[in-house]
C-alpha cells in the first residue's frame, strides 16, 4: 500500500523568538526558539496560559511582528510584510461601526482592487456562507456579539486566504453563543466548503482546542516556548462525553501542570520563586473559596482538574492561576491535572476569619519573596514607608512593564487581607500600620 505524500507546507517557523525592549533598556523575552509547521489540510490550535506569546507568534505569521531571531516563511518566501493569502479574525470583531455588513466583508476586495462589481458577489457570497443572508445592510451597532463575529469570519474569508488564523475568536462570546459558531464553522469545514486551506487558532480554552483541532501545539509561559505537540486523532462531530475525548482533555491538563524538576516549587514556565516572581490577580476570597470546595465532599481535599472546571463552570486559563497562587503559598499542590490540598491548605480549610488571615500572612511572608522584601524594607525603615517605584524597578528587572504593575497590584491585594502592610493609591506608598 501506497504512503499519502505529504500535504504542502504553508508555513515554517525555525527557532523563532522575539523580545521586546523594555524601559530600563533591557529585553523582555516572549518568545523563545518556536519551531512550527503548518501544512494543508489541517486546524492547528496554539494552547497556553494568558501571556505565553501565542498572539505574538500569530502576528508573527501575519507579518505584523517581525521575530528577534529565527526564521519564518510562508510558501517558500521569508515573512517580512504581511504575507497574500493570510486572513486574520480578532477577538475583539474589529468592525467599522459606520459601514455596513457588506461594506465591512468589502473591505479586504477593495484593498486588493478587486472591481466594486465582483466585490459584491464575493462578499454577498461569504456572507451568506456564514449565515448572514438578509443582514447585508444592517450596522454592527444592530447585530448580536455572535453576528458580529460571523461578519469578522466573512470579512476574512472572502479573500479566499490560504491560511485563516484566528485570535481567541469566540472568547469575546457567551457559551451558547460560542458553542453554535464553533459547531458552524466545524461543519463548514468539513464539508469543504470553506475557501481556506489551513487554519491556526489561538486558544486558551482546552476543550474549544480538542472541539476543532487536528493539532494541537502547548505553550509554557515565559518566555513562551512549545512544549507539546499533540495529534488529535478524533472524527468529526466531536463528543465531548466520549472517554478518548476526555482522555485528551485529561493528557493536556496534565501537560499543563507537569512540573519542570521533581522539587521544583514553581511551574513549567511560570516563573522562579526569586523576587522576580510574577504573580497573577487572584482574589483572595476565590483562594478561599476553592480551598472549601476542595476540603468539602466528594473531593475531600484532592479534585481533577476537568472536573472541577466543569463543575465550577471555571476556564481552565482561570483555574491554572488560582491554582498556581495556592501552590505557591503552599496551600495546595498542583501535578498531572490534579488539585490536592496541603496540610496547610487543610487546616486553612477550618480556621475562623482571623486564624486564616494569620496563616495567610506567615505563607506569604516566607514563600513570596517580594512579599518579605517589602516587609523588611518597611520595618528597617524610620519611617516605615517606601515608595512603589522602589519595588517596581525590581521587578523590571525580570518582566515587563504590565507584569510587573500586575505583580504590584496582586501583593498589595494579597497583603491587605493579610494585613502586613498598607499601600496608599494617591503617594504611590506602602507604610506599616502598627510599626512594631
Amino acid at each position: 500500500m501506497l504512503e499519502r505524500s505529504p500535504q504542502p507546507k504553508l508555513i515554517e517557523l525555525n527557532k523563532v523568538s522575539r523580545a521586546f525592549p523594555k524601559a530600563s533598556g533591557s529585553q523582555f523575552q516572549v518568545l523563545q526558539d518556536v519551531d512550527l509547521t503548518i501544512r494543508a489540510g489541517e486546524i492547528v490550535g496554539l494552547l497556553g496560559r494568558s501571556g505565553s506569546g501565542k498572539s505574538t507568534l500569530l502576528r508573527i505569521i501575519a507579518g505584523l511582528v517581525k521575530p528577534s531571531s529565527g526564521s519564518a516563511v510562508c510558501r517558500g518566501e521569508p515573512i517580512t510584510a504581511p504575507p497574500r493569502g493570510i486572513a486574520m479574525v480578532f477577538q475583539s470583531f474589529a468592525l467599522f461601526p459606520w459601514l455596513t455588513v457588506q461594506q465591512n466583508v468589502e473591505l479586504g476586495l477593495e484593498a486588493l482592487g478587486v472591481e466594486a462589481s465582483v466585490r459584491r458577489a464575493r462578499a454577498l457570497a461569504a456572507i451568506d456562507l456564514i449565515g448572514l443572508d438578509g443582514f447585508e445592510n444592517a450596522y454592527p451597532k444592530e447585530l448580536s456579539g455572535g453576528m458580529r463575529q460571523r461578519v469578522g469570519f466573512a470579512r476574512a474569508l472572502v479573500v479566499d486566504p490560504d491560511l485563516l488564523l484566528m485570535d481567541e475568536p469566540f472568547s469575546a462570546l457567551d457559551v451558547l453563543t460560542a458553542e453554535t459558531l464553533r459547531t458552524d464553522f466545524i461543519d463548514l469545514w468539513i464539508e469543504g466548503r470553506l475557501p481556506i486551506k489551513s487554519v491556526l487558532m489561538v486558544t486558551h480554552n482546552i476543550e474549544e482546542a480538542v472541539l476543532m483541532c487536528d493539532r494541537i501545539l502547548v505553550f509554557t509561559s515565559n518566555p513562551g516556548r512549545v512544549a507539546t505537540d499533540l495529534k488529535v486523532d478524533l472524527p468529526h462531530p466531536r463528543d465531548r462525553l466520549d472517554p478518548s475525548f476526555r482522555q485528551i482533555v485529561e493528557t493536556i491538563y496534565a501537560r499543563m501542570t507537569q512540573r519542570s524538576e521533581p522539587k521544583a516549587p514553581s511551574l513549567d514556565g511560570i516563573p522562579g520563586t526569586g523576587v522576580g516572581m510574577m504573580l497573577n490577580q487572584v482574589s483572595t476570597n476565590v483562594m478561599a473559596g476553592l480551598i472549601e470546595e476542595l476540603a468539602d465532599a466528594p473531593y475531600h481535599g484532592r479534585a481533577d482538574l476537568p472536573v472541577l472546571a466543569g463543575t465550577l463552570q471555571m476556564e481552565a486559563d482561570e483555574l491554572f492561576h488560582i491554582g498556581e497562587a495556592l501552590q505557591l503559598l503552599r496551600l495546595a499542590h498542583l501535578s498531572e491535572g490534579d488539585l490536592m490540598l496541603t496540610d496547610s491548605g487543610k487546616r486553612f480549610a477550618t480556621l475562623d476569619t482571623d486564624g486564616r488571615k494569620k496563616l495567610f500572612a506567615d505563607l506569604l511572608v516566607n514563600y513570596v519573596p517580594i512579599v518579605g522584601l517589602i516587609r523588611r524594607v518597611l520595618e528597617e525603615r524610620a519611617t516605615h514607608a517606601a515608595p512603589a517605584a522602589r519595588f517596581r524597578n525590581e521587578l523590571e528587572d525580570y518582566m515587563s512593564e504590565s507584569n510587573a504593575d500586575e505583580t504590584l497590584k496582586t501583593i498589595v491585594a494579597w497583603a491587605r487581607y493579610a494585613e502586613l502592610f498598607a499601600y496608599d493609591e494617591q503617594s504611590e506608598q506602602f507604610s506599616l500600620e502598627n510599626p512594631h
